[in-house]
């Protein structure tokens, strides 16, 4: 038994894709029969075998999935061939598309963005104005906020492993460090991406006088505050 349905209502996105808002059949989770939902293009949008839903004026489209007992809602887009599974949430003004996974307790919230082929899971969260891209892996209890910058092959595990700096440079950007593969310190940085000793040479190479000496003391205290507690201590 199919425990929604698409509604004659409809949207019209960006693309020219009807997206028609669902509606629920039977009762399932915390969702009544005959609740109103988001908008889907299709069916195959959201699961028919779980608790999943989409609602508000949330909307996925494309061959997005979301299923399990996720929920997507506020304003949220899901698109591409995303997939949003497990207990996840994705809510606010967020968009995940792309190949983008959110899985497991993780939520997505504010103007986040996750897109690419990155995965957000476990107990992530990633809101306010963060983006998270490319083969980005944010996982652990791992919180990526404000105007974070996490892309590449980037691991974030947990809420220590990484530090924003914004306010520094030419544009001041925010430059965002963290403990990547083999605890190398990583830093996104504009369009660089590399770990702490390609940083400090990029800085030398294209940077002079007060802002090159303050990336520099700004890479110095990265590899302060990313070392052990053993090694601060010595």
């Amino acid at each position: 038994m199919k425990k929604f349905e698409l509604t004659t209502e409809f949207i019209t996105n960006a693309f020219g894709k009807k997206l028609f808002r669902i509606k629920a059949l039977v009762e399932f989770g915390d969702v009544k029969a005959g609740e109103l939902g988001g908008y889907v293009e299709k069916e195959g949008n959201v699961s028919q075998a779980d608790n999943a839903w989409v609602s508000g004026d949330a909307r996925v489209y494309g061959d997005a999935r979301v299923y399990g007992d996720a929920r997507v809602y506020g304003n949220a887009w899901v698109y591409g061939d995303a997939r949003v599974s497990g207990n996840a949430r994705v809510y606010g003004d967020a968009r995940v598309y792309g190949d983008a996974r959110v899985s497991g307790n993780a939520w997505v919230s504010g103007n986040a963005e996750v897109y690419g082929d990155a995965w957000v899971r476990g107990d992530a969260w990633v809101r306010g104005d963060a983006r998270v891209s490319g083969d980005a892996r944010v996982s652990g209890n791992a919180w990526v906020s404000g105007n974070a910058r996490v892309y590449g092959d980037a691991r974030v595990y947990g809420d220590a492993d990484y530090a924003l700096v914004q306010g520094f440079g030419t544009e001041f950007r925010c430059t965002t460090f963290y403990r990547g593969k083999n605890k190398k310190i990583m830093v996104n940085c504009g369009c660089f991406h590399g770990n702490l000793e390609e940083f400090r040479k990029q800085v030398k190479e294209t940077r002079s006088g007060k802002i090159a000496k303050e990336y520099l003391m700004i890479a110095d205290l990265m590899e302060y505050h990313f070392a052990s507690e053993d090694s601060r201590n010595e």
